[in-house]
């Protein structure tokens, strides 16, 4: 199976970085982001018209909320399954309950000794989890409350990333990656380690965890993405690249992982192992001085039609992904 990704037009408004994008599980038009620019934006999407040109730049939605707290980089944003609340990650140390309606700050989550990096809801919205610079991830309740400190088998180096593996009614258990080249799984009834996954040979940026909780697949500056077992933690298989990975995020749809590196974003068939699609930053610099804008983020819409992909210029470019 093939694929054809158009750009569709662009979200502009903020002033940094697009760091991390949510889309609302319970809304197709709310979309989240967050930036360098210490703000997170709600946005409200609207249709664009298909575009050939990557030069001339479409809107495809309004800002219609910025969130407004943080004192530092805003790493990540994480939404409830209701899509009413949204949770930040920031280099200021802390971690932010939003209410995406108000664009409200309603709680500050304060325990990390340093900057945090990633955070998420539980699939049951009932507990989050966070890490950070200080080689720690921290287990809350949605009070704010810090119920348990992973320290004692973490990482030793930065955590980059955290996430809960869906079915947590059968086997609570999250992921995390980090610095120190290791992605681990965690089993929240012993808050012990149940697999070191080793493979990488640098810094792991993300891990990320399959709809149906079988798969995680984990990616970094060795410009690998290893695709694991979650059922006895062995490698599947892997998908080199040549450039250093940003970010990774399984399909809703399709059978697919759509991965952004510094040079270009690129779709995988899971079952081929091929690529399908990808693309690369053919729009121009906006000033002589300036480099080509890469790909940071990644965020599939519910229906897997489209892909949401942030850039080092600011903007959230809208690409349309069809099967062919």
């Amino acid at each position: 199976m093939s694929a054809q990704i158009s750009l569709r037009g662009c979200l502009q408004g903020h002033n940094g970085w697009v760091t991390s994008i949510a889309a609302s599980p319970a809304d197709a038009n709310t979309l989240v982001s967050a930036s360098r620019d210490h703000t997170c934006l709600v946005w409200n999407l609207q249709a664009g018209d298909m575009i050939d040109d990557p030069s001339l730049v479409m809107s495809c939605g309004t800002p219609v909320k910025s969130l407004q707290g943080h004192s530092h980089i805003v790493e990540e944003v994480s939404l409830s399954v209701d899509g009413q609340y949204a949770l930040t990650a920031s280099w200021d140390g802390t971690v932010r309950l939003w209410n995406v309606k108000t664009g409200k700050s309603e709680k500050t989550l304060s325990g990390h000794k340093k900057d945090v990096l990633s955070v998420c809801f539980s699939p049951d919205n009932r507990l989050i989890m966070s890490c950070g610079r200080d080689r720690t991830i921290k287990l809350w309740n949605t009070l704010g409350e810090c119920q348990f400190t992973l320290d004692k088998e973490s990482h030793n180096d930065w955590v980059t990333c955290v996430r809960f593996v869906p079915n947590m009614e059968e086997k609570p258990r999250i992921v995390s990656c980090g610095y120190d080249k290791l992605v681990k799984v965690w089993n929240l009834e012993t808050m012990k380690v149940e697999y070191n996954l080793i493979g990488h040979s640098q810094v792991v940026n993300k891990v990320v965890v399959s709809p149906d909780g079988v798969l995680c697949a984990s990616a970094g500056k060795d410009g690998c993405v290893i695709v694991w077992d979650l059922a006895n933690g062995v490698e599947n298989f892997r998908l080199t690249l040549e450039d250093p990975v940003t970010d990774l995020v399984f399909s809703p749809a399709n059978y697919w992982i759509a991965v952004a590196t510094t040079n270009e974003i690129v779709l995988f068939d899971l079952e081929t192992k091929e690529r399908v699609a990808s693309v690369k930053p053919e729009f121009p610099p906006r000033s002589a001085k300036a480099l080509v804008a890469y790909c940071t983020s990644l965020c599939w819409s519910l229906d897997g039609a489209t892909l949401f992909a942030g850039y080092t210029d600011n903007v959230i470019r809208v690409w349309e992904v069809k099967a062919m």
